[in-house]
């Protein structure tokens, strides 16, 4: 491109889109980098290119993704890690959302909000600007549990010694892809045995670290797919404050990754929600969607809520947070609002009178309600409480939308005596419900007895 051309469309590139992006220049600079070895194949060293010019490229290669054009829904509720500056009888808190734009493509938004002495929510304003994160590839994989993965997702083929005899007992992503590199220059492997290598290459890729700038607003942040086990979306996060034996708050969320093909159950780790570390959850038993972890261990275990088959409530323990090997039924459908299928609305609440679960249940024509059940504080394999009728069913305003006649949630928090419930409509927005939490753990104890919610 000649300098007379070349300098107009620099000029064009920053003054219409500079105020729309935090950072322009890193984001060009970045996608100039992923295309520079082309630069090669045409005898051009790419490091004599003028800074100026490798903004172009990049922005060649660039596009904008509104990541919440379609849909903005399935949200989750937790507590703020900060909670200064707040009156009587309020908190803070971070509400999680799947977000879907182009292509149907999900990721994970954030928003900001006050519950006030009354119960009532409310938002701070989401800025116009979203952050993207550095990505750190550096987890450490132990040999033993990679090759169990990929025996559990049906991978066997005999090229897996090829790639994993060059490692060692735990090793690096680093030396995973010098092992992969020289298996694939060997050459002469068939079509079949290149996707086992490229398999092996996506389930390491699902292990990954990222972090957001300090001076960003909890809106600006949005976990975007990252792996290929992603590459369709990261859906319906269930984010829960966990509280470690020694007191010590660590925020998790279970959320389930799409490739287009296959699912994979993974676990989003952070403390402060700038920094993120991602794994998958692995084991016999971590299968299908809907896993819900509760918010401490029970009896000296990690406990999580699971449908591992796609219809009935599991509970399951483990000693390690994302291994997960045996499930134990606890709930499967009895009545007509939920005959297609039963499962769980986020992590399990503490209360005096045991672990409240708000469950969803799918009845005729696929429409979903909202139920809850009662879990025992010390074994949760025993239901002590369940409503026979639904606790929320899609109205009228609701229940159109991109998926019609659903309810749906991914997490609720209890707060001044009331169980507030953060849902989704139809699949394309969200809106919250709360109740008073005695009058429903009472509906639970006498069966029949309904009780009231109100939309805020």
């Amino acid at each position: 491109m000649p300098e007379t051309t070349f300098r107009p469309v620099f000029n064009t590139i920053f003054q219409r889109f500079s105020h729309r992006h935090r950072n322009i220049t890193r984001i060009l600079e970045k996608h100039f980098q992923q295309v520079a070895a082309l630069s090669r194949d045409l005898g051009i060293d790419p490091e004599t290119i003028p800074e100026a010019r490798k903004l172009v490229i990049g922005a060649y290669f660039t596009m904008e993704y509104s990541i919440e054009a379609a849909a903005f829904f399935n949200p989750s509720i937790v507590e703020d890690p900060y909670q200064g500056e707040l009156g009587f009888g309020q908190k803070r808190v971070i509400v999680s959302f799947r977000a879907t734009g182009e292509g149907h493509i999900s990721s994970i938004a954030f928003r900001s909000g006050i519950i006030d002495e009354n119960n009532e929510l409310t938002f701070i304003p989401a800025g116009d600007l979203v952050d993207t994160p550095e990505v750190v590839t550096r987890h450490i994989y132990r040999k033993e549990s990679f090759l169990k993965k990929l025996t559990e997702m049906g991978i066997t083929k005999d090229v897996i010694p090829m790639v994993m005899d060059q490692l060692p007992d735990e090793f690096i992503y680093g030396e995973l892809q010098a092992a992969i590199a020289e298996v694939l220059e060997n050459g002469g492997l068939s079509y079949t045995r290149q996707q086992v290598v490229q398999a092996i290459n996506w389930l390491a890729t699902s292990h990954y670290e990222v972090s957001f700038s300090l001076d960003t607003a909890v809106s600006d942040r949005v976990l975007f797919p990252v792996s290929y086990t992603e590459s369709n979306g990261i859906e319906d996060a269930r984010f829960v404050r966990f509280t470690k034996p020694n007191g010590e708050v660590t925020y998790y969320a279970t959320y389930t990754a799409f490739n287009g093909y296959a699912i994979l159950p993974k676990l989003i780790e952070t403390q402060d929600f700038y920094h993120f570390k991602v794994l998958p959850i692995n084991g016999d038993s971590a299968q299908n969607k809907g896993m819900a972890l509760f918010p401490r261990k029970i009896e000296g275990q990690y406990a999580m809520l699971s449908r591992l088959d796609g219809v009935n409530n599991y509970v399951m323990f483990s000693d390690s947070i994302n291994v997960w090997q045996s499930a134990q039924k606890i709930q499967e459908p009895t009545y007509p609002w939920e005959m297609m299928q039963v499962g769980n609305c986020g992590s399990p609440i503490e209360t005096a009178g045991g672990w409240l679960v708000i469950t969803h249940g799918v009845g005729p024509m696929r429409t979903y309600s909202l139920g809850a059940v009662l879990l025992d504080l010390k074994n949760p394999c025993r239901v002590i409480g369940r409503l026979d009728e639904p606790l929320l069913v899609p109205n009228e305003e609701e229940r159109e939308g991109y998926v019609p006649n659903v309810v749906y949630s991914c997490g609720s928090i209890a707060h001044n005596g009331e169980l507030i419930i953060a849902y989704a409509m139809s699949d394309y927005a969200a809106t919250f419900a709360s109740l008073p939490l005695k009058d429903l753990l009472e509906a639970m104890e006498r069966p029949g007895k309904h009780t009231k919610s109100k939309v805020s």
